[in-house]
């Protein structure tokens, strides 16, 4: 099955305001440099003096990367293509480009060109797979990424609802290696996709200018971190797709995934012994809580917007190896929700077949391994009691028997079930009825004990 892209921004029927610095000649260096909001909300200047991303490999799986583009030459890897054609350095959409260069754009020239987030990284480009290939193309290309020493892994990227064959494998991987992944919640307003729902996943929603969740931002319990993703501009491909020149704006969590990636690259490069969920710890607990949003975390906002130079610079305790990761794992996967209420358009669309509902999803059952064992042993108790209890009916029977009582001649017996009850009624007492819990037996607990419930921690 195809893998539909996350932000179609970059196709015609996304592009909110129609083709940006398209055609011959290039805009100028100020039109693409101060279209970049971003880049201003962050204070690259600020984080630069810190750290640059400098030596951390960030995989892109998505639709190939330009190498060859003025804004990313150098800073792109020979990459892979799991069908062998090469498309990781030909891209078929200008998408992947474009996420490249607001990972670690660097500009050219006098100050002309898109600037990344962490221009001192590297790109390692890895083709998603094609209209004949399945969902394996990306874990796949997760475990490719993880053996040739990516640290980072971005996927602007979701896959058709309900398939998420080996994506779990392939995050365990990359956990097991020291190795995050982020990923776009999604781009029609329902419950997050794959691979964001993965569990260890760190899944990533969209603002824009004024800090507020993108309209179109997939929501849930999975969204960990948002950041800037309206009114982006990117690099592109001349000759594909609509932004037929160098330079394209998009809408999309495809765009803020790349940033969170970003903004992980620079913290593996300033303390690179942290594991993927020490870095995601920082990331979280260094968040900017949103206006208006009285706890997190929030299903549109997760923990915040992220703050790379907080990330680096602030005193955070490096925490659990799994951080706000295993908070996430526990989160309900796609296999657990009811995608009715959400729609089943292709988010490469931007469509909404059902604005904001997400009314079916399900949460995870899972959440106690050790209810199967404690209804096991009250079963046993239950069964016990009714032996004793039979072995004291028949011993009282047999001191009445002794002591000269009879029963008369065709009277029902003293005890014992009715005439045609199963066991389950003799074991009960009414037909149907299940045996009550012990005195004192726990409710069922929550699907996961949330170490962040309470919000962002040491700020």
């Amino acid at each position: 099955m195809r893998l539909a892209r996350l932000t179609g921004v970059l196709g015609a029927t996304a592009l909110t305001a129609g083709v940006l610095f398209s055609g011959a000649p290039v805009a100028s260096a100020d039109q693409v440099r101060d279209a970049q909001w971003a880049n201003s909300y962050f204070n690259l200047d600020k984080v630069w003096s810190v750290s640059k991303g400098d030596g951390v490999i960030v995989a892109v799986i998505d639709s190939g990367v330009d190498a060859n583009h003025p804004d990313l030459a150098g800073s792109v890897l020979p990459g892979y293509d799991p069908s062998g054609h090469g498309w990781d350095a030909k891209p078929t959409e200008e998408h992947g480009t474009g996420m490249a260069s607001l990972i670690a754009g660097h500009g050219h020239g006098n100050g002309e060109g898109i600037l990344g987030l962490a221009p001192g990284a590297k790109i390692l480009p890895i083709y998603r797979g094609t209209t004949t290939t399945t969902s394996d193309a990306m874990p796949q290309g997760i475990k490719w990424a993880v053996d040739q020493g990516a640290k980072v892994i971005n996927i602007s990227q979701v896959t058709p609802r309900g398939v998420e064959d080996g994506f779990a494998d392939a995050v365990s991987y990359a956990l097991q290696h020291k190795v995050l992944i982020v990923a776009g919640s999604g781009n029609d307003a329902g419950p997050v996709r794959t691979p964001a729902n993965i569990p260890g996943v760190l899944a990533v929603g969209a603002v824009d200018k004024n800090q507020k969740v993108w309209a179109k931002s997939n929501y849930g319990p999975e969204v960990m971190l948002t950041a800037p993703g309206a009114d982006m501009v990117m690099a592109g491909v001349e000759g594909l797709g609509s932004c037929q020149g160098q330079y394209c704006k998009a809408d999309g969590t495809s765009d803020s995934t790349a940033y969170v990636s970003a903004a992980a690259a620079l913290v593996f490069a300033k303390y690179p012994d942290l594991t993927p969920g020490q870095v995601a710890n920082r990331l979280v607990k260094t968040a900017a809580a949103p206006a208006g949003v009285a706890q997190l975390p929030d299903a549109h906002y997760g923990y915040g917007i992220v703050q790379p130079y907080a990330a680096l610079t602030k005193d955070v305790p490096a925490g659990s190896a799994q951080g706000p990761l295993a908070a996430g794992a526990a989160a309900p996967s796609a296999s657990s929700k009811a995608s009715t209420g959400a729609g089943n358009g292709d988010a490469s669309t931007g469509g909404l077949d059902s604005p904001g509902a997400v009314t079916g999803i399900q949460q995870s059952s899972s959440g106690s391994s050790s209810l199967p064992l404690i209804l096991g042993i009250c079963g046993a108790l239950v069964v016990l009691l009714i032996v004793v209890v039979a072995i004291a009916v028949a011993s009282s029977r047999k001191r009445n028997r002794s002591q000269g009582f009879q029963a008369q001649a065709g009277a029902p017996a003293p005890y014992g079930p009715p005439p045609g009850w199963g066991p389950a009624q003799q074991q009960y007492g009414q037909p149907g009825q299940q045996p009550p819990p012990p005195y004192g037996y726990p409710p069922q607990q929550p699907p996961y004990n949330n170490p962040y419930q309470d919000g962002n921690q040491s700020r």
